[in-house]
């Protein structure tokens, strides 16, 4: 998996209620255990995301026709090594906060 990224954009917001902080990891390398609660919801006409229909959580996004998945964080079971490296959509970021932490900041995407 890639080290974590905050995406700032205002969907992740809306989403979320605040940014998604998200690694990734290639599908071939991806296995998920579903009972049947995991949904995926069109968000755009390029991404969909995945929740849990059961408790509401988000844990997903990908890209239409991608092969990778974005993986939510807080969602990872047990302890990893993985470190927030960078924030993306800055320019779409909330008024209420500010990113102080010294990573590496894009307008956009990186």
């Amino acid at each position: 998996m890639r080290e974590i990224m905050a995406c700032h954009c205002t969907q992740c917001r809306k989403q979320t209620g605040h940014f998604y902080a998200a690694t990734n990891a290639a599908d071939e390398h991806l296995t998920v255990n579903d009972n049947g609660s995991l949904k995926w919801y069109a968000a755009s006409d390029i991404a969909k995301r995945g929740f849990c229909s059961t408790c509401g959580s988000a844990l997903f996004w990908k890209p239409n026709g991608g092969n990778y998945t974005s993986i939510l964080a807080g969602s990872l079971d047990g302890e990893h090594d993985l470190k927030l490296d960078r924030h993306i959509f800055c320019e779409d970021k909330g008024s209420y906060y500010e990113i102080k932490d010294g990573l590496p900041t894009f307008p956009q995407g990186d």
